[in-house]
């Protein structure tokens, strides 16, 4: 067993590897990987964290009102909206679960009920918590069902004042019907309306609804093996494609003649431009779209690409997607995955189409759950079929 199992991790279903030791863990992941992409190429030893606790740097919580009035938050119990109470979990940043307990030892006081899905009545639906690994800048995010939060500036300050860490304080406001946490609108509350974090050197602006990696130590870690991989040598075209806020296009920024970043969230691509001016980043473009139908652009327009950066979410790249990658035929791939599964599907169709696996990376971003992140580094054979 491990040394650290904890007493919600059956209840919770977040953490489905706690039961077992953390190097039990990584061989398991490893295997995985081998099952699935040994195939391909050659897979290499897991990285694994000298630490796997507190990794989390964002935290969201569900918050409940029981029939005997008390509030309680924290996580949807896996597959169902039925809520854990959490106070504190290992795999959390510490700071975000107190401001968390904070927030709901605060409702009572300031008369604000939590969200009912069933009745409709209530406020707050979610508290989400984001901080900077290096910056320690904290933003809290309100999720609430209506545009009218009771003694709202009072409530913000009563809140800075048990934690002065707090850098800016944001009101969302989602009262749909809906499976997402955040909602369309937003005002700023206090603060800029955004944090900053570093990474690879970079400077990194992080809103509300941006993505961001959430373990920025095993960040750095896969970044920096996905720089490897690409070997830049300062001459070429690279495409950061899912780009989201630009950090792979711009920690390759250094080392590219160019970099063309494309992401279909707006407000990704907005924090990308924000970003490549914080960094005084001259050679960096980032464009909102789809990057298929941009790869397949470039193709048609007789541009080239060197090297391709690809991050597709935990679905995978779309056959769509692939067929563009294809017909543009980059030099290189560097393809980072958080599912090796739709990895494998996709790494299928790219071999078909003429590129061979030269390396496999799996990196342990998620301690002490089943999923597991892998870079692989492809390039082109210069034969199709």
């Amino acid at each position: 067993m491990s040394e650290n199992v904890c007493a919600l991790y059956k209840k919770c279903g977040g953490c489905q590897m706690m039961n077992l030791p953390y190097d039990e863990q990584l061989k398991w992941k490893e295997k995985q990987v081998r099952i699935l992409l040994d195939k391909y190429g050659r897979v290499s030893p897991i990285i694994g964290m000298d630490n796997p606790y507190h990794y989390r740097n964002k935290v969201q919580a569900a918050f409940k009102a029981l029939r005997d009035g008390r509030v309680i938050s924290g996580v949807y119990q896996s597959g169902t909206h039925r809520v854990v109470p959490v106070d504190a979990c290992l795999l959390e940043d510490e700071t975000a679960d107190a401001i968390i307990v904070t927030i709901r030892s605060m409702l009572r006081s300031f008369k604000i009920q939590a969200y009912d899905e069933d009745s409709g009545r209530g406020i707050l639906r979610h508290v989400l918590v984001k901080r900077g690994f290096t910056s320690g800048e904290v933003m809290v995010v309100l999720i609430s069902a209506k545009p009218a939060f009771p003694s709202v500036n009072n409530f913000v300050k009563a809140l800075r004042e048990k934690h002065p860490e707090i850098t800016t304080v944001i009101l969302n406001v989602n009262p749909y019907e809906t499976n997402l946490v955040l909602g369309p609108h937003e005002r700023v509350l206090y603060g800029k309306g955004f944090i900053e974090d570093t990474l690879c050197g970079k400077v990194f602006r992080i809103s509300a609804k941006s993505f961001y990696q959430i373990n920025p130590v095993q960040t750095e870690i896969l970044y920096g093996k996905a720089m490897e991989f690409a070997a830049l040598t300062g001459q070429e075209t690279v495409i950061d494609a899912y780009c989201g806020i630009g950090t792979i296009g711009l920690v390759a920024s250094d080392k590219a003649a160019r970099v063309i970043g494309v992401e279909l969230n707006r407000d990704a691509v907005h924090d990308a431009i924000a970003n490549c001016k914080r960094n005084a980043v001259k050679n960096a473009r980032f464009y909102c779209g789809d990057a298929g139908d941009f790869m397949t652009a470039m193709a048609e327009n007789g541009e080239k690409a060197d090297v391709l950066f690809m991050d597709p979410p935990r679905a995978g790249s779309s056959p769509a997607f692939l067929q563009s990658t294809l017909t543009l035929t980059p030099k290189k791939i560097v393809y980072i995955s958080c599912n090796p599964e739709t990895q494998a599907r996709d790494l299928a169709v790219l071999t078909k189409g003429g590129y061979k696996v030269r390396a496999v990376q799996p990196v342990d971003m998620f301690p002490h759950t089943h999923h597991v992140e892998t870079v692989v580094l492809m390039t082109k054979t210069g034969r199709n079929g």
